[in-house]
């Protein structure tokens, strides 16, 4: 797979409270991914971001809200999102080398 193409796949991590309490009760991380992401290039990509083994990967695409704007009825983006499981042991840190 093109490194290039994997650095673009994963986009942010999903901070939420439902994030936090399925990341430590399944060693699981969600993160937003690009819309025409893949299975196995969300896992090459985290490995290669991370530098962790990743045991699988649940996508689940979500639905844009039906939002008003104005008069107007708009819809916000649809957008994917991928729970990536780490192998046990593996730890993930989001903040980069400490100085």
């Amino acid at each position: 797979m093109n490194p290039d193409r994997l650095m673009q796949v994963i986009l942010a991590p999903v901070i939420s409270e439902k994030g936090t309490f399925v990341g430590d009760l399944n060693n699981q991380v969600p993160f937003r991914v690009a819309a025409d992401a893949t299975k196995p290039e969300i896992k090459a990509a985290a490995e290669l971001l991370f530098n962790a083994k990743v045991d699988s990967v649940q996508v689940v695409n979500v639905k844009g809200k039906s939002k008003r704007f104005g008069r107007t009825m708009g819809r916000r983006r649809n957008w994917k999102k991928a729970y990536v499981c780490f192998a046990p042991g593996q730890e993930i840190n989001f903040v980069g080398p400490q100085a």
